[in-house]
């Protein structure tokens, strides 16, 4: 088992992962030094030095290359898959390798074994099997993993291209309402008529339930990869537990764009609706940056994962001025006001986007 593998940006080597008592460094490429960017600011600044993560957060590995990684059902899929090839004995190396040039974002791992996305699937197949996977019966797992396996989060999914274009499909998990689907969809054109940035959204037929919720990937476009950076990832922290503040997210967006005061106004609305609409899982996997080459700076990504959702806690992941539930608006005014926003702005934002999600959303509330 190889104990490296070489990361990749749009063919350009970045530099090379390294594993040593369980843990795996890094270090840049000297031609990505002259040219390159930071691929992870505070964690991986761009100099000539071998960096070694500080703790076991994201199983010894650094932030920006675990959000390369599948979560919860990319990793059931990835598990099976191996298991079914008579692969028990692999560690994080070998799964950037199964993940490939097929991961989010922009970031590729070389030597490869991944698969490639190609045709549009039948969605309802697609469903039926991952059904029975939830139930422990025997399923076609190559169609699954072909499709799914480098998939972030905890629900499946299927990256896809429709007229060219890389989409991500969603589907039900045995814990999902019945019509997820299209709670997610009505609640993306509610995000879209409020005004936060969220790629084009579709919902695609089916025959067994309420349909199939679709986004397009915003880490292509033009064919070309882009880079994205979880908050996760930049702060080197664990998005499985409760962690952080709105105020954190505020604090790291003022930095990491350079104040950028439209993704500060940004991210106020999607703290409101995620308030608002009841999306209690807002975790700092959710919330994202990408690199932005002509700027050479980071921005606010798209939104995703805009919908209804629970914790087993019923509270925010992602707590507003220190409180996990019962939040008022005073507690939004106050976080958006502390950030340079007016009071005037945060009010009337607030108050306009309770207004449209209690008219839009409310069968869902």
């Amino acid at each position: 088992m190889a104990n490296k593998i070489d990361v990749y940006y749009n063919k350009q080597l970045v530099g090379t992962i390294a594993k040593y008592n369980n843990k795996y460094l890094f270090q840049y490429d000297a031609e990505w030094l002259k040219n390159g960017f930071s691929i992870s600011p505070f964690s991986l600044p761009l100099k000539d030095s071998l960096f070694i993560p500080n703790d076991m957060t994201f199983n010894g590995f650094f932030g920006v290359f675990a959000d390369s990684l599948p979560d919860s059902w990319g990793n059931l899929l990835l598990d099976r898959y191996l298991h079914k090839k008579g692969i028990k004995d692999y560690d994080g190396l070998y799964r950037l390798a199964c993940i490939g040039t097929g991961g989010s974002g922009a970031l590729e791992y070389k030597p490869a074994k991944n698969f490639t996305i190609d045709e549009i699937i039948d969605f309802d197949k697609y469903q039926n099997e991952a059904n029975l996977l939830f139930n422990n019966a025997e399923v076609d797992i190559d169609l699954l993993y072909k499709y799914g396996g480098s998939s972030g989060g905890a629900r499946p999914k299927a990256l896809v291209k429709i007229n060219d274009e890389e989409w991500i499909i969603k589907f039900q998990s045995k814990y999902d309402i019945s019509n997820s689907g299209l709670c997610e969809y009505e609640y993306s054109l509610v995000c879209k008529e409020i005004g936060i940035n969220i790629p084009e959204t579709r919902l695609f037929e089916s025959k067994i339930n309420s349909g199939y919720f679709g986004i397009k990937r915003f880490d292509r476009k033009n064919n070309k990869k882009i880079h994205v950076i979880s908050a996760a990832a930049l702060l080197e922290a664990d998005f499985n537990t409760p962690c952080a503040d709105y105020m954190d997210l505020f604090k790291l967006t003022k930095i990491i764009t350079k104040d950028y005061k439209k993704d500060v106004e940004e991210l106020y609305l999607r703290m409101c609706f995620n308030v608002y609409a009841h999306n209690l899982d807002d975790h700092l996997k959710n919330f994202s940056y990408i690199y932005d080459e002509d700027t050479k700076s980071y921005r606010l990504s798209p939104a995703y994962d805009m919908t209804y959702s629970n914790t087993y806690y019923g509270e925010h992941t992602t707590s507003v001025n220190h409180k996990g539930k019962d939040i008022k608006i005073d507690d939004l005014v106050f976080v958006g006001m502390k950030f340079g926003l007016s009071k005037d702005y945060c009010i009337t934002k607030a108050n306009y986007i309770k207004d449209i999600v209690n008219t839009k959303l409310s069968k869902y509330l």
